[in-house]
């Protein structure tokens, strides 16, 4: 398959990891779809020649409508990318349920919802890639962000169940966990903290996203069909 003809739909495009996702894919010669919870950020995305959509994963009447865009204009998406996330930092003592399963919903159920319906694309064209970015503290675990970290975890163990499902199909899926990258979240991290952080990580540095992207443009080629049910960390040695 040429991958002029692909089209690609990676959720949280309008900023940070999947931004830079979105801009490489569109580079490469893919049709790109990007989501954003608001219509000011679908809107940034069409001003780069991506076609934005609103989604909020946190909102069942947002994900049924999206979802239904999807069947009736999108039908032909290939390949997806599970990005889009949020954090509500809390220590277990302290978090409210509203904390808890607003992460859950984001980040687990909504990866959940929006698979299956594009895995019915998938399964008739016999050939799909999915890639859901989770994240080092899945394996790792962080003080405060138990919600996250479930959630991430959950994520790789879809994926691996999910793999098995589907390979028979040509399906492959895996995930990718970051650790620390260059985005407007780490940029909230005071210096003290920062340089507590940098003292665990072999290479010295956090991550660019151009990085992150360019492990998934490979992960959704050909040359990477053998590839599947995986966990692969980019983190400069912080998880090892």
């Amino acid at each position: 398959m040429s991958k002029e003809k692909k089209k690609i739909l990676i959720t949280g495009a309008s900023r940070g990891i999947g931004k830079d996702i979105a801009l490489k894919s569109k580079e490469n010669g893919y049709i790109v779809l990007g989501t954003s919870t608001s219509e000011e950020g679908a809107q940034g995305l069409e001003k780069k020649g991506i076609h934005g959509l609103v989604l909020n994963l946190n909102d069942s009447k947002s994900i049924e409508g999206f979802n239904d865009a999807l069947i009736k204009d999108h039908s032909d998406i290939e390949i997806l990318i599970n990005n889009a996330g949020i954090t509500r930092d809390n220590i277990v003592l302290r978090m409210s349920d509203e904390e808890w399963m607003d992460v859950l919903n984001v980040l687990l159920n909504g990866t959940f919802k929006i698979s299956k319906t594009v895995l019915k694309f998938m399964l008739k064209k016999r050939w799909g890639r999915i890639i859901n970015i989770t994240s080092t503290s899945a394996t790792t675990g962080n003080r405060g962000q138990a919600n996250y970290a479930a959630a991430k975890s959950g994520v790789e163990a879809f994926s691996r169940s999910l793999a098995k499902e589907v390979g028979s199909r040509g399906i492959t899926v895996n995930s990718v966990a970051p650790g620390y990258i260059e985005t407007d979240m780490t940029e909230q991290i005071n210096n003290k903290m920062k340089e507590e952080i940098l003292k665990q990580i072999p290479l010295s540095r956090f991550g660019r996203a151009e990085e992150v992207s360019q492990l998934i443009e490979f992960l959704i080629t050909d040359e990477a069909s053998y590839i599947t049910g995986q966990t692969i960390h980019i983190n400069g040695g912080l998880y090892m």
